[in-house]
């Protein structure tokens, strides 16, 4: 469904983005992974357009997306939350909502009805007539998830949707995510929470310093040296196994 082939995005001498190359099938929970300062946030700013790649290509379901804005590239069907939500404060949780509908509805009926059944499957049902600035973080976090689900996407790019939330609230999320790739949704998305990664990616892409260093299933990937040294540091990884060797 996704095709990244050779991907870079620099910002004056600094790769964010280097030369990576990922895909995602359908009917696909994928998970990418890594340190902070990774690159991952600008690889998803290159895929849905709100960022200009330097080079490499981006295809969705056989056609070139690269270069395009991102309300065309929400057209073709990829809609992306971000890491830090920034709702339309004064505006109520139902017409956040609505704001993504109306990519695919000029109807204001249309829109109301579709960001009601968007809002009830994200767990917002009785919020709606909120204001968003009254919402609590695990609330803000669900509304950016309904505000891109509105748009009727293909494909979701999920930018950190857990983060900052208790376990309890990790949960719901993951059984909300889960829900929304049984409808028909395919999922790419970037989590440092890895109960999560665990729980819901078939795959997973680690990215560091830019480029992608490890893929593979989540077992395969907490295995991977090259991996436990990306996130703890140089020599880390023979002295976990030396470590278990004395244990």
């Amino acid at each position: 469904m996704l095709e990244v082939k050779g991907l870079s995005k620099a910002f004056g001498g600094l790769a964010a983005v280097d030369q990576v190359s990922l895909d995602v099938g359908a009917q696909e929970i994928v998970a990418l992974i890594g340190p902070n300062g990774a690159g991952k946030t600008t690889l998803f700013a290159c895929i849905a357009g709100f960022t200009r790649p330097d080079g490499g290509r981006v295809r969705f379901l056989g056609r070139d997306v690269m270069g395009l804005p991102p309300h065309r590239i929400c057209a073709r069907g990829i809609a992306r939350t971000f890491q830090i939500t920034q709702p339309f404060a004064r505006l109520s949780v139902l017409e956040n909502i609505m704001v993504g509908a109306y990519h695919t509805t000029r109807l204001r009926r249309e829109a109301t009805a579709q960001a009601v059944d968007v809002g009830r499957r994200v767990g917002l049902g009785r919020q709606l007539d909120m204001r968003a600035d009254a919402l609590t973080l695990a609330g803000r976090k669900r509304l950016e998830l309904a505000r891109a689900l509105a748009t009727r996407p293909k494909l979701l790019l999920l930018d950190e949707v857990m983060a900052g939330l208790n376990p309890i609230e990790v949960e719901e999320i993951v059984g909300i995510v889960r829900a929304i790739k049984d409808a028909g949704v395919v999922i790419l998305l970037i989590e440092h929470v890895m109960q999560a990664v665990v729980s819901l990616a078939e795959r997973v892409y680690v990215l560091s310093n830019g480029r992608i260093i490890a893929s593979g299933s989540p077992t395969e990937i907490a295995g991977d040296p090259s991996v436990i040294e990306a996130y703890l540091g140089p020599g880390a990884a023979a002295r976990l196994k030396q470590g278990r060797a004395h244990a």
